[in-house]
């Protein structure tokens, strides 16, 4: 289990910690501090703003774009950086939703990350078309595909439980059906192979800040399908997604294909960050990061139910069910996770039991889940956790 023991080292890693929270925010990259800071001097301190030409600023958001895209399985030039990922989500199912203009169901399941939710009631409120965002469990979302569906909307990888989709048959059944499909890849990209064109998936989005460690508030990313890049309507109709920009045209022409789901100036220096990080991917093979991944888990669940009986395993057990996750319920995970990361094991909680841990072979190995194990068993059989400071909360749990 060494496979990527190289990759560690261009991490920086606090000594003492055993970091399991990487996929809700992933580690500095080492190559970060000096790239960020180059382009700080050498760029915006000595270009100022010729840096947009001579830097080539404007262009970062494709050519970073399509790095992300080799990673999806995107066609070059379908994917642009920007904002964040609940807009993102907002400009695909605006989009979606207009390409299927007969129907009106929005399908999610009730797992899916809460702000894909809100930002499709928002839309629906909003559009007052009679639109109706319709939510089933995990596992009854493909009998609940059919020809009243306007738009299928999930999250590959469940945030809480770790639970994936089966994106191919959903989307095969989805497009057999004339639904849209919008994949949320925000715990997939970086965490496991994810092939958006073998999918034919309409649109995908993600966020790169977890596992793709590319800083707190990193920008989103969006897919659009060949078939639809030049015709969808972007409803955040920003002025970067003009067809002309700087003609500064009073009427909105949006631009070509993926040019259209810009919107606004480009976050440079987080850009520029994120551009390091996923130097980092050049030589990963993602079939091994992935088995990599199903092993910790696998040696992590077995660890905690051995040494940890009071906790309840809510992920998949089969690793290929799974994301690049394992999460265990817990009556007081609260203050257990409080207790943990005292101790120097960072993972984080999500109500109302749920302890969750990342699993991310390129800077954690068997020793360092083998620590995180002896670390909570102490937590839990000697009850470390029920101690009065533990249990205040903070405003990010």
């Amino acid at each position: 289990m060494t496979v990527f023991k190289h990759k560690k080292f261009q991490f920086h890693l606090p000594p003492g910690v055993t970091y399991l929270d990487g996929n809700s925010l992933g580690p500095l990259p080492r190559a970060a501090c000096d790239h960020v800071s180059n382009m700080m001097r050498a760029e915006w301190g000595e270009m100022l703003i010729t840096g947009w030409n001579k830097a080539h600023w404007m262009s970062l958001v494709r050519d970073i774009g399509d790095r992300i895209g080799g990673l999806i399985g995107a066609e070059p030039g379908h994917v642009v950086m920007g904002d964040t990922l609940s807009i993102k989500v907002y400009q695909a199912l605006a989009a979606a939703l207009d390409l299927n203009p007969g129907r009106k169901v929005i399908l999610s399941d009730r797992g899916n990350f809460p702000t894909d939710l809100y930002m499709a009631e928002g839309l629906i409120k909003s559009l007052d078309n009679g639109h109706e965002l319709r939510l089933v469990n995990h596992d009854e979302i493909s009998e609940n595909i059919g020809d009243s569906v306007a738009v299928l909307m999930l999250t590959e990888v469940d945030y809480k439980t770790g639970q994936r989709h089966d994106m191919q048959a959903l989307s095969d059944k989805a497009r057999a059906n004339g639904v849209i499909t919008i994949w949320d890849l925000a715990h997939s990209a970086g965490a496991l192979p994810v092939d958006v064109s073998r999918a034919k998936a309409d649109f995908a989005v993600g966020c790169s800040y977890k596992y793709l460690n590319g800083g707190p508030g990193a920008p989103a990313f969006i897919y659009v399908a060949p078939k639809h890049a030049d015709i969808v309507r972007p409803a955040l109709s920003g002025w970067l997604g003009h067809e002309a920009p700087f003609a500064f045209d009073l009427d909105y022409r949006p631009g070509a294909g993926i040019e259209r789901m810009r919107v606004g100036t480009p976050p440079v220096i987080a850009l520029k960050a994120l551009e390091a990080a996923l130097t980092l991917w050049e030589d990963v093979d993602m079939a091994a990061l992935r088995a990599q991944s199903i092993a910790l888990g696998d040696l992590f669940i077995s660890e905690v139910e051995r040494r940890c009986p009071a906790l309840t395993l809510a992920s998949p057990r089969q690793g290929e069910m799974r994301g690049s996750q394992v999460s265990f319920r817990f009556a007081h995970g609260y203050p257990a996770m409080q207790a943990l990361i005292a101790r120097g094991v960072i993972g984080d909680f999500r109500a109302p039991d749920i302890m969750r841990f990342g699993i991310t072979p390129l800077y954690i190995d068997r020793q360092d889940i083998l620590r995180a194990v002896a670390v909570l068993e102490d937590v839990i059989t000697n009850r470390l956790w029920d101690d009065p400071a533990y249990q205040i909360r903070g405003k990010v749990t």
